[in-house]
């Protein structure tokens, strides 16, 4: 849990890395809030397929849009790649899987351009 408050603490910090810990927790917790919520809706009868969302799932992802969204960013910038990399997910498919696969990759050793890394391992010798 420390994990998501975090990041909703840092809810507009789109500078900076986030490693994979702090970026999969983030997608777990909210996965299971979204989920919880969707039965709450169905279950007080406010969502179905006729509407879409009910109306506390579409607050939630409202509400956690912007950290979403940062938490994206800072962990494309983690793997050395801009936050713009996140404009890929506009492809059908490919996109989704091409930032899987990025937001899956092992932080760049050491500092890079977006900052220190968050692991706190420095670059390997002669690199």
């Amino acid at each position: 849990m420390e994990w998501y408050l975090k990041v909703i603490k840092n809810y507009v910090g789109f500078s900076g890395r986030a490693h994979r810990t702090e970026f999969w927790m983030f997608v777990l917790i909210n996965l299971v809030i979204t989920l919880v919520l969707s039965f709450i809706d169905g279950m007080l009868g406010l969502g179905g397929a006729e509407y879409g969302m009910g109306p506390l799932q579409g607050l939630y992802s409202l509400a956690v849009l912007l950290p979403s969204l940062a938490v994206a960013v800072r962990r494309l910038h983690d793997t050395g790649r801009t936050g713009w990399w996140l404009l890929i997910c506009l492809v059908p498919l490919i996109g989704a899987i091409v930032l899987i696969v990025f937001y899956c990759l092992d932080s760049e050793a050491g500092d890079n351009k977006y900052g220190p890394n968050p692991k706190g391992v420095p670059a390997a010798a002669g690199a």
